[in-house]
C-alpha cells in the first residue's frame, strides 16, 4: 500500500467524524485515496439531542444505536475502513462515567497508543488527522486523549523498538490538526443577520480567539459542500434536525458560506510550501517516484 495514498483520521466518538472534516474525506475518497476512520469510543455517554429519538428503547440501547448511526455516516462520507478501538465513552470530566474501568481516558496511555500504532502500521497512511492541542472551549476527556494518543502514535509507529508486537515499523509523513476557523463562524453569523434570522452564535462564540494565525492548510470543498450536513443527519440521536447551529440556514445558502475545511500542519517529514491546499502536498511527488 506504500504506492497508494492513504489518510487516517482519529475521532473520539461517533458523530465527530461528521462534524470535522467530512467533506475533506469525501473529496479524497472520490479521488481514489484510501480513507480510514479510527473511532476510539462507542459514544455511550452522548446526550440524545433529537427529541424524536429520546425514547426508553433508544436510551436502553444507546451504544448499538450510535453504532448504526456511525455506519450510516461512514457510508455517506466515503470512508473505506472503520476501525473501532472499543473503549467506552469517558463522559465529561468529573462525571461517574470517568470511573468506569473501560473508559477511554481512564485506560493506560501505553495501551491506547499501542492500539493506534497497530492500525497505523497496518494501513500505512501518509497522512494522519486528529484534534488540535487547544481544548479550552471543549475539554472533553476523550477529545484530549484522542489528541494525545495520535501525537504519540505518529512518533512511535516509525520506531522499530516501540511496541514491537504492533507490527512492522512504519512512519507516516504528515500529522494534521483539524480546526474550525473564526472566519467560518463569522460568515455564518453575518448571513443569519443578513437574512433577518436569529443567529445561534452569541457573544461567547464571536469573542473566541480564532486559529487563523496557525492554520496552514485549506481544502476546497467545491462539489462536496453537502457531505457534512448529510453525515450529521445520519446521527439521529446526537443531532437535532431543527438545530439552528447546524441547519438554521438553507442548504443552498450554506454551500456558499466558507466552503473549506481547515487544518494545522503539526508535523511534516516531507518538504512542503505553506499555505497548502492539499493534505498530501509533498507526499504525492514522493509516492510517484
Amino acid at each position: 500500500m506504500d504506492d497508494q495514498l492513504c489518510i487516517l483520521t482519529v475521532h473520539a466518538h461517533p458523530d465527530d467524524e461528521s462534524s470535522k472534516g467530512a467533506g475533506t474525506i469525501a473529496k479524497y475518497h472520490a479521488a481514489g485515496v484510501h480513507t480510514v476512520l479510527v473511532t476510539c469510543t462507542g459514544g455511550e455517554e452522548g446526550d440524545i439531542l433529537n427529541p424524536v429519538m429520546d425514547t426508553p428503547e433508544v436510551r436502553a440501547n444507546i451504544g448499538a444505536v450510535r453504532r448504526r448511526e456511525l455506519d450510516q455516516a461512514v457510508e455517506v462520507i466515503g470512508y473505506d475502513e472503520l476501525v473501532l478501538l472499543g473503549y467506552r465513552d469517558s463522559g465529561m470530566a468529573d462525571t461517574p462515567a470517568n470511573s468506569n474501568p473501560r473508559a477511554f481516558a481512564a485506560r493506560p496511555m501505553d495501551e491506547t497508543v499501542e492500539r493506534l500504532v497497530a492500525e497505523i502500521r497496518r494501513v500505512r497512511p501518509q497522512v494522519v488527522v486528529t484534534y488540535g492541542d487547544n481544548h479550552e472551549h471543549y475539554p472533553h476527556p476523550d477529545h484530549i486523549r484522542s489528541h494525545e494518543i495520535s501525537v504519540a502514535a505518529f512518533a512511535a509507529s516509525g520506531d522499530p523498538e516501540a511496541f514491537p508486537a504492533a507490527g512492522e515499523a512504519y512512519q507516516p509523513a504528515k500529522l494534521y490538526y483539524s480546526v474550525w476557523s473564526r472566519a467560518r463562524i463569522l460568515a455564518m453569523h453575518e448571513k443569519y443577520l443578513e437574512l433577518g434570522l436569529e443567529s445561534p452564535f452569541d457573544e461567547g462564540w464571536l469573542d473566541r480567539p480564532g486559529n487563523e494565525d496557525r492554520i496552514t492548510t485549506s481544502i476546497d470543498l467545491t462539489g462536496f459542500e453537502d457531505v457534512q450536513r448529510l453525515a450529521l443527519l445520519a446521527h439521529a440521536t446526537q443531532v437535532d434536525p431543527a438545530s439552528k447551529y447546524w441547519f438554521g440556514l438553507p442548504p443552498e445558502i450554506m454551500r456558499t458560506i466558507h466552503p473549506y475545511d481547515e487544518y494545522i500542519l503539526a508535523r511534516s517529514l516531507v518538504d512542503t510550501e505553506l499555505p497548502e491546499d492539499d493534505l498530501f502536498a509533498g507526499v504525492r511527488l514522493k509516492t510517484s517516484r
